[in-house]
């Protein structure tokens, strides 16, 4: 199963989390429709993204500074060609951008947020104005996990969902209640 056969089977199984998931689900599936470029970031009309919510034993979560866009968020991003599901894009990501080895991934999407945003340039598509439909998951670090900031990362942190920081991108809260719901 390809990249793009697998979003479009977790796409249309999944039970979405909120009425705005399911309205998000649903325009994902449109975006689908459209092939396997619409995994791509050459795809112009937007491209599918895999972000994570990392969250420790405390029941914090670890979000980072962007360094691009200078918005606190979870970790994730674009898919890559040697991803086999939207689960191991995401795990892959957080991996790339926590320095986390061991996180525990519930491959069960808990989110899917469409935004507009700035693709950097990448091999065979210049930097342009795009739409991110970014499915969202939980991951669960390992006890003591230690993070580590990467280029894509100002900085790092865990935070209590009572206490997040500012400025925050949009989207983020939303996914926080699915989250906990998961964790049981």
């Amino acid at each position: 199963m390809s990249l793009y056969e697998d979003a479009v089977r977790v796409l249309t199984t999944w039970n979405a989390t909120s009425d705005a998931a399911e309205l998000n689900r649903k325009r994902t599936l449109g975006l689908l429709a459209d092939g396997p470029d619409a995994m791509t970031r050459a795809h112009r009309a937007g491209h599918v993204t895999a972000s994570s919510l990392i969250v420790d034993d405390a029941g914090r979560i670890l979000l980072c500074l962007h360094g691009r866009l200078g918005l606190w968020m979870q970790l994730g991003g674009h898919c890559e060609a040697s991803d086999e599901t939207l689960a191991a894009a995401a795990l892959r990501e957080a991996t790339e951008e926590s320095g986390i080895d061991g996180l525990v991934l519930d491959p069960e999407p808990i989110d899917i947020d469409i935004h507009e945003v700035r693709c950097g340039a990448s091999e065979g598509a210049p930097a342009s104005d795009s739409v991110h439909f970014d499915v969202r998951f939980l991951l669960r670090a390992p006890a003591g996990a230690v993070e580590q900031i990467s280029e894509e990362s100002s900085e790092l942190a865990w935070f209590a969902t009572d206490a997040l920081p500012s400025p925050l991108a949009s989207g983020v809260v939303q996914q926080i209640a699915p989250a906990h719901a998961r964790l049981g």
